[in-house]
């Protein structure tokens, strides 16, 4: 672990990545400065540069919430289902993949037909939940776009997995946008100390909006949740119709990573806002994704009090997506996939901004963490759906 020492407010800044680039670490100098932060900033070891807060980065607060330290693709998270099979073959595979995106519309597509309204959140969310709800009923159970990603591997433990990345769609992007409106809104009216460009406008948690984020930010974890259980039981009926002997499939493993939670740390309650980070308590079930074509890892917590209890979510981009457009070769990265015998999604050159090359080594990240997590299974990709 790095320290990192502050001007301000004689916070320290803890970072798990050796070689942060500097634009992470210049936002997490400028979350130091904020007046309600609690103790320390962490960065993980997948951290980079995200909008007002690093991607990677973990926050604790007193009695305020930042949009912007959760994002907007809010609820984002990974899970993952081990299977009874331990062997598959690759015209299976295709034969899956083929099922499953019929199955679940990728990137931008919706479902035609409205789904069942019980498969959506019970809690009551606010005005953007309500204004979005019908909308939401054809989202839920569709992967989206970017890193989402449906992935069937291979574990160290002989058994087929499957593992599904989404989070809440158009729904957490607008709630999103809302609140981090308000908020920049509310800090002009109020001569906020926080400069506008650092993109950290907060909302106190006691105030009408406050609130109503917090309502809705719940809201858009738990359709989050309902989106990857939706999509996780469409792939399990997709197996089970390919292979000709009975499936069974253990209790789904779900880990969000974009969310804030009132936590008890170093003896307080705060408000720890995760980005692109995940929970790390002791004895919990997580998941670390590598990137495309390179392995993923179900792991176990440390409950480490240095991180705020917390891991990486990922692997971390190493380069931006237009840069890995323009620097990563096409060939040699479809070579690395085929030689493996992957079934992946890198056709031309606009896939490339999810190649693997764009992503930090992921083993590199998880060396890096070995005092947050211990590794429990390791998972080689089989084949990938990317949205």
């Amino acid at each position: 672990m790095k320290y990192y020492n502050t001007d301000g407010n004689g916070l320290v800044i803890k970072s798990w990545c050796e070689n942060s680039e500097q634009g992470a670490i210049d936002q997490a100098m400028n979350l130091a400065q904020l007046p309600f932060v609690f103790k320390q900033i962490c960065l993980m070891p997948d951290t980079h540069q995200g909008y007002g807060m690093p991607i990677g980065g973990v926050m604790a607060t007193n009695f305020v919430v930042v949009p912007n330290a959760v994002g907007v693709d809010i609820g984002c998270g990974m899970c993952s289902v081990r299977t009874s099979i331990t062997e598959i073959t690759v015209d299976s595979l295709k034969s899956i993949l083929g099922k499953i995106r019929e199955a679940i519309p990728l990137g931008f597509n919706h479902h035609k037909s409205p789904q069942y309204s019980g498969l959506m959140p019970k809690t009551e969310g606010g005005v953007i939940a309500k204004q979005e709800y019908q909308s939401a009923t054809h989202q839920i159970g569709t992967l989206g776009g970017g890193n989402h990603f449906i992935e069937i591997q291979r574990g160290d433990d002989r058994h087929v997995w499957i593992m599904v990345h989404s989070g809440s769609r158009n729904i957490g992007k607008k709630v999103a946008d809302h609140y981090n409106k308000l908020a920049v809104e509310i800090n002009a009216r109020y001569f906020s100390k926080v400069p506008k460009e650092w993109e950290l406008a907060f909302l106190p948690m006691d105030s009408d909006e406050g609130q109503a984020y917090l309502r809705e930010m719940q809201y858009c974890v738990e359709f989050a949740l309902a989106n990857r259980s939706l999509m996780m039981e469409r792939i399990q009926l997709c197996i089970a119709e390919v292979l000709s002997e009975p499936v069974d499939f253990d209790p789904m493993i779900n880990i969000a990573h974009n969310y804030a939670a009132m936590e008890n740390h170093f003896g307080k309650n705060v408000l720890v806002h995760r980005k692109g980070a995940t929970s790390a308590r002791e004895g919990e079930i997580g998941i670390i994704p590598g990137s495309q074509g390179t392995a993923s890892y179900i792991v176990r917590g440390k409950g480490n009090s240095e991180s705020f209890m917390s891991c990486s979510h990922g692997a971390g981009r190493a380069m931006g997506r237009k840069q890995a457009e323009r620097t990563l070769d096409l060939a040699t990265e479809q070579k690395k996939l085929d030689d493996k015998g992957i079934l992946h999604a890198i056709r031309g050159v606009h896939d490339l901004d999810e190649a693997s090359g764009a992503y930090k080594d992921i083993d590199v990240v998880i060396d890096e963490q070995k005092d947050l997590v211990d590794i429990i299974t390791k998972l080689e990709p089989l084949a990938v759906i990317k949205g």
